[in-house]
């Protein structure tokens, strides 16, 4: 995979995909995977609104954003960029909102393209994390526990 920039983060390292002017994804890699600098203007302002949310995670997210996917799973995804930083919804309370199931939110979720940005972290189970990056245990836990903790929603 190809990325415009690597960004260690305290959980580990971020691969950061993007246009000339569009962030259209970002993929949790191994810790071992060497920092990459910004290779274009907007990967770097991509890894500083990064940096500024492992700071402060009640700063604001305005790069553009490319989402791809199907219909059902860009609403889910836009429903999520409202959940408020500190907060949660469960899969059932963002289902029940977009009038969907709770699987097919859970299944949006997973692929999410964009994580933290597009906060997939901030939809929990009813009782419980509910899952993570298509995981429901292990390493990918501990990364949305690291983010939740961070925004003061845990």
């Amino acid at each position: 995979m190809k990325y415009q920039a690597k960004l260690k983060v305290p959980f580990g390292m971020l691969g950061i995909r993007c246009t000339a002017d569009a962030l259209t994804g970002i993929d949790f890699l191994p810790a071992s995977e060497p920092p990459q600098a910004p290779t274009n203007e907007f990967a770097a302002t991509v890894c500083a609104e990064l940096l500024r949310y492992f700071d402060d995670p009640h700063t604001p997210f305005t790069v553009p954003l490319e989402l791809h996917g199907t219909p059902h799973r860009q609403k889910v995804w836009h429903a999520m960029l409202d959940i408020p930083c500190g907060q949660t919804r469960s899969y059932g309370e963002l289902a029940a909102e977009l009038h969907s199931a709770a699987q097919a939110v859970g299944q949006a979720c997973g692929a999410n393209p964009i994580p933290i940005v597009v906060p997939c972290h901030r939809v929990v189970g009813k009782a419980g994390l509910g899952g993570f990056m298509q995981h429901a245990e292990g390493e990918s836990l501990g990364i949305k526990r690291w983010l939740l903790g961070h925004e003061g929603a845990l």
